[in-house]
């Protein structure tokens, strides 16, 4: 759901959820059989590992030298769109899905995602048409159903918001005004991730964290012996918030320093490379915010894990994806050695 500025003139906001590309990846599959299934899936594969080790201009030359024999191939073209889009190259993004929906118009993510580009520009009678397109193509395509009512309720703030410039007594617009700012600023955003490489997109795994049945009797000794690791679970959850508040904030000292010395960067990255890499894409932000919610965390010694779902959205992006951190302690800190998503 979008946030609102806190001024009564037109109102600003993030992007809306972009929806998941599983979907889009069965139909696709049908529209490319005639191609050849394995070099495309190979393909696919190679910009995925990219973009999960975070590489997206290897990730967008590998598309496009892809794309250069075969130019027409949705799949591909849309994984473009997606890595352009987290790449914070806007312009490009919605080009490329404003191709898709010509070329492929049975397609109703093209046109989620481009309605998605269109807000983050507040051009929200745009994003409008392009919703509305969506769901003509899927009308069971509820993604685009909620995000077609977050335009409507920006496009009603915009309204109520000129109707007060031009009559300040108007004492009908404002309580109208007022609800909208609300239902903005009280909810986060549940759903709808942006959409990502089908292998990055897979359903989160519902396995929980393994825990201990508290013992039957005697209840005194059960108590004792839950103590230390009840202790070790907040613990925990506090490196796991404050980690997540120094990406929020940009603090690249306190976020790098959340990382054990040994943590394994994915795709076979080296940690300077990786450290390099995760300035350039937070430093030059200029609004990250990362939310932690059903946060679940399991101790085993100095080890655990931390399972989470996490709301990130920047400029361009709004994600909403399940998170593990694998932890160790070092002294009296939890450090993190290694981190999955979709997992």
């Amino acid at each position: 759901m979008f946030t609102t500025e806190r001024s009564t003139r037109s109102l600003q906001g993030p992007l809306l959820p972009l929806r998941r590309l599983s979907a889009l990846a069965a139909v696709v599959a049908a529209l490319s059989a005639p191609l050849g299934a394995t070099a495309q899936t190979d393909a696919y594969a190679e910009v995925n590992r990219l973009v999960r080790a975070g590489q997206l201009n290897d990730a967008l030359a590998k598309a496009d030298q892809y794309l250069a024999g075969k130019p027409k191939d949705p799949q591909m073209r849309f994984l473009k769109g997606v890595i352009q889009t987290e790449g914070g190259k806007t312009a490009d993004a919605i080009t490329t899905f404003a191709k898709l929906t010509e070329d492929y118009p049975e397609l109703p993510e093209p046109y989620n995602n481009l309605a998605v580009l269109y807000a983050g520009q507040s051009q929200f009678d745009k994003a409008r048409a392009a919703l509305e397109m969506a769901i003509r193509t899927n009308p069971s395509y509820a993604t685009a159903h909620e995000n077609l009512g977050d335009v409507y309720a920006k496009l009603a703030s915009q309204a109520y918001s000129k109707a007060l410039q031009l009559d300040a007594n108007n004492t009908g617009a404002a309580p109208k005004l007022s609800l909208i700012r609300n239902l903005f600023a009280g909810g986060k955003s549940a759903v709808a991730p942006v959409a990502a490489p089908a292998e990055v997109a897979k359903a989160p795994s519902a396995a929980a964290p393994v825990t201990s049945a508290p013992a039957a009797a005697p209840a005194e000794p059960a108590k004792t012996a839950a103590a230390p690791a009840a202790a070790g679970n907040d613990a925990v959850e506090a490196a796991v918030q404050a980690w997540a508040k120094a990406w929020s904030s940009k603090d690249m000292k306190g976020y790098l320093g959340a990382y054990a010395p040994n943590f394994t960067p994915a795709g076979g990255q080296s940690r300077a490379a990786w450290e390099s890499e995760r300035r350039a894409r937070i430093v030059p932000r200029n609004r990250i915010d990362v939310d932690i919610d059903d946060l679940k965390v399991s101790v085993d010694g100095n080890r655990a894990v931390a399972r989470f779902s996490q709301a990130y959205r920047s400029d361009a992006v709004n994600v909403t994806s399940r998170k593990t951190l694998h932890m160790v302690r070092q002294g009296d800190r939890w450090l993190i050695v290694r981190e999955s998503t979709g997992s």
